[in-house]
């Protein structure tokens, strides 16, 4: 049964290395007859929360930008693909923006398959783990929220040095066996 897949791509960089693995697991879920679309996140205005709380009752933020519909394509999608580069052992701020703006109908993202791509110069999966803790967070404020996979693409700084990495073997693997 094909599904739709959202992947929301935190990198700052275009074809940065979070970013050339979402490619590689969209390559992959496309094979597999499923219907993708990527995002990258830097490429759309979306502000920070203000938590003003307009949007309680009403599920319509007081922000107008490209959240309202990079949310609804979140509420839409079967699958969600969540990536980005560990700053500071955490997720980027330009995903961690989208995911506080969910907040406006943080409800109706229910019943999610959920893929987790990391990117780090750091060698050591560990480095990582605040990272996809962070990702967990989100998903246990996702009720029916269910944790598919995990991509580490360890030791990579440089864009495109994640290209001859198991990683990016990983990434296409994953998103073809949706």
């Amino acid at each position: 049964m094909s599904k739709k897949v959202l992947i929301l791509s935190g990198s700052p960089r275009k074809n940065g290395n979070s970013d050339l693995l979402c490619d590689e697991f969209m390559k992959g879920a496309i094979e597999a007859g499923h219907q993708v679309e990527k995002i990258r996140v830097a490429d759309k205005n979306i502000g920070y929360c203000r938590a003003c709380y307009g949007c309680k009752g009403t599920g319509v933020c007081v922000i107008k930008d490209d959240m309202t519909e990079v949310l609804q394509k979140m509420i839409d999608a079967d699958v969600l693909v969540l990536a980005s580069p560990v700053y500071f052992y955490s997720i980027d701020a330009q995903l961690k923006t989208v995911i506080d703006r969910s907040v406006a109908r943080w409800l109706e993202v229910k019943d999610k398959e959920l893929y987790y791509i990391m990117t780090a110069a750091d060698g050591e999966k560990a480095s990582m783990e605040t990272t996809l803790a962070c990702f967990r967070g989100y998903a246990d404020c996702v009720e029916g929220a269910k944790e598919m996979g995990v991509i580490y693409g360890t030791g990579v700084y440089g864009a495109g040095e994640v290209k001859d990495t198991k990683a990016m073997q990983e990434a296409y693997e994953m998103g073809n066996g949706i």
